[in-house]
């Protein structure tokens, strides 16, 4: 089934050039204005929305904050397509719910690409729905427990037989859905970002502006929305209660503990998943090795017996001189000497698989260093003094 795009603009020029960069890639219908895209949004539902941000009338800005307002259109993914490059603009388009922002002029390659991006995030929101009764439900668990500092202790032992990143995103969105807040999070990994959320996919524009604001101020609020960021762990709240300053006050004194148990929970698992790999690569190389050492050893005895029953038949021949020819004499002394050959060159290959083990049983030492070192630290921190918290 192709995929239905409507394009909302007053320059009949830019639907042209719209019509012109999708063809054969999916079905456009055209508004010319904000008023018409809604209605159009509306009776079709098409699978993504490009939006001009200027336009006479209603602007982009609030025809996509009609369009979320909708139940009807509010899943459907709007890119906002504009001429202006700064920040502010992004953020906008993100505070009123927009997934995408790209800039005039633009290639029919990136419109496609970008579009095929939305469309998976659109169908990712969708898969995800089934999850909602399983969160329901880990949200009617939560309930039952006193209070916000029983739902983090709940999350600790949870996350303590969490092994990798998954699970241990399950666990801590999980922590989020009594509270009603819709929230993205991010794990830093090797300067990478491995995005999980709850109910929807994570669009464009959430990965930007976290990775955006991942070396800024510990809390940073963006219209009602609020990250949080520690160094392996960065938090979207997307519905922060900005407007009820008790509440607000309250998420801020409590979401710095499940983010510092979060941020070295992650730690952990990126050490383990870090030893494993080591693992698997030092034992990879210590059977290389004595798969090569057992090859050597075969050929070295090969090469011995060869030149043991080549000297003995030299020795045969030079008991009846008389009967030994100068031709013979040469094809023994030539086969002497190829068999001595190997023997040198089963010693030398012997010597480097020696190089190889002396150089992987170092890495194995440096791993094994490597790792009392970190858990000898683990041990001796002191727990660190949340600066982080605010009182109200």
């Amino acid at each position: 089934m192709a995929k239905l795009i409507l394009a909302i603009d007053d320059d009949k020029l830019m639907h042209h050039i719209i019509e012109e960069s999708l063809a054969g890639f999916c079905k456009v219908i055209h508004a010319k204005n904000g008023e018409d895209g809604i209605r159009q949004a509306n009776k079709y539902n098409p699978d993504i929305i490009l939006l001009d941000v200027e336009m006479p009338g209603m602007s982009g800005y609030e025809v996509c904050q009609s369009i979320k307002q909708n139940k009807a259109t509010t899943d459907i993914p709007v890119m906002f397509l504009s001429s202006k490059v700064g920040q502010a603009e992004r953020i906008k388009g993100f505070s009123v719910g927009g997934a995408d922002y790209i800039l005039k002029p633009f290639n029919a390659q990136e419109l496609m690409a970008r579009i095929k991006i939305l469309y998976q995030y659109r169908q990712q929101c969708a898969a995800l729905q089934h999850d909602i009764a399983r969160a329901n439900k880990t949200a009617e668990m939560a309930m039952i427990e006193s209070g916000d500092m029983g739902r983090i202790m709940r999350f600790v032992c949870q996350s303590y037989h969490a092994d990798n990143l998954e699970l241990l995103s399950e666990y801590f969105l999980g922590f989020f859905t009594p509270l009603h807040l819709n929230v993205v999070v991010v794990f830093w990994q090797n300067k990478q970002g491995i995005f999980y959320s709850q109910e929807t996919g994570v669009c464009p524009l959430e990965q930007q502006l976290l990775m955006q604001h991942k070396n800024t101020d510990r809390f940073v609020d963006i219209g009602h929305s609020t990250i949080i960021n520690y160094p392996n762990i960065s938090l979207l709240i997307k519905n922060m209660p900005v407007d009820t300053p008790t509440l607000y006050g309250r998420y801020k004194d409590l979401f710095p503990h499940i983010l510092e148990i979060t941020n070295e929970k992650v730690a952990t698992i990126q050490q383990h998943q870090y030893r494993l790999m080591h693992d698997n690569e030092l034992t990879t190389a210590f059977t290389d090795i004595v798969a090569q050492l057992k090859n050597q050893n075969a050929m070295q005895s090969n090469a011995i017996t060869q030149l043991t029953e080549q000297l003995e038949q030299l020795q045969l021949l030079m008991q009846t001189p008389k009967d030994l020819s100068a031709t013979q004499l040469n094809e023994q002394i030539t086969q002497l000497s190829y068999t001595s050959q190997q023997l040198v060159a089963t010693t030398n290959d012997l010597a480097f698989i020696k190089h190889q083990l002396k150089t992987t049983t170092q890495k194995r030492n440096d791993l094994i260093t490597r790792s009392h070192t970190s858990n000898q630290q683990t041990k001796l921190e002191p727990a660190s003094e949340n600066n982080d918290i605010e009182l109200f």
